[in-house]
């Protein structure tokens, strides 16, 4: 089974989204953490 070409490429598959999806995890929670800034909002439409 570990000699198999094909195991390893979907370890490394599998390895690649688990990096890709902690590395997202933490930018959101970064960009959500940012106080909110006020100058760009729009005004309230009432």
């Amino acid at each position: 089974m570990w000699h198999d070409s094909g195991t390893w490429i979907a370890l490394g598959v599998s390895a690649l989204f688990i990096g890709v999806g902690v590395a997202l995890h933490r930018v959101f929670l970064h960009i959500l953490q940012q106080p909110p800034q006020g100058d760009d909002k729009a005004p309230p439409h009432e």
